[in-house]
């Protein structure tokens, strides 16, 4: 798992162990209370620790929250399963499924919407979600590479564009299915996303 980024304050050394509990705590409170109604002393005392440990650690409750839902999203694993297509596939689905948690689904769909009055914010859901789990395109196309699926680069610029531009199309459509359109992004669903992402709308010889 990635290491967190709440945050940076000044003072005694952080607490691992507390910071996983307020995590912890956190997503529990957004499954039984919701982004609206949980508070960051309602954190504080499921977590076992004093509200001015959290006001050290984070800023507000959308800091906070941002944070809780990264760690889910940590979890994502890129599987080896012998292709290209099968790989995105299999993190597809991985991804669906951590979106379909009610503590994910509360969690992100708040920090966006209030993110949108909240440049600092965006900034925060950038760095501590979008451009660490930039990390499973990076592999799996390095993976693909190795196959000889797909060819090396050699403009690191453009490399850099086609990363943020696949990352965007699979992480948009998954999150619109999901919580948008509220439709189950199941393995049908994910095949042919898959092969629209690879072949585009160009029909298969």
């Amino acid at each position: 798992m990635q290491s967190r980024t709440p945050a940076s304050r000044t003072g005694r050394p952080r607490s691992v162990a507390a910071d996983t509990a307020i995590l912890a705590a956190t997503r529990a409170a957004l499954v039984e209370l919701g982004w609206s109604k949980l508070t960051l002393g309602d954190v504080a005392t499921r977590a076992g620790v004093a509200k001015t440990t959290l006001y050290r650690r984070w800023a507000g409750k959308n800091e906070l929250v941002v944070d809780a839902v990264a760690e889910l999203f940590d979890e994502l694993r890129l599987p080896d399963r012998g292709s290209l297509a099968a790989d995105i596939e299999g993190v597809v689905l991985q991804f669906a499924a951590i979106l379909a948690r009610p503590e994910a689904k509360s969690g992100l769909m708040a920090v966006v919407a209030e993110s949108t009055r909240d440049e600092a914010l965006r900034e925060r859901i950038r760095t501590s979600i979008v451009d660490r789990q930039k990390r499973l395109v990076l592999e799996g196309r390095s993976r693909a590479q190795a196959r000889g699926e797909l060819p090396p680069e050699t403009d690191p610029a453009e490399s850099a564009r086609t990363v943020d531009l696949i990352f965007d199309m699979v992480a948009g459509a998954v999150v619109h299915r999901t919580l948008v359109s509220a439709e189950p992004a199941d393995e049908d669903w994910v095949r042919s996303f898959t092969r629209v992402l690879l072949l585009g709308l160009t029909p298969s010889s």
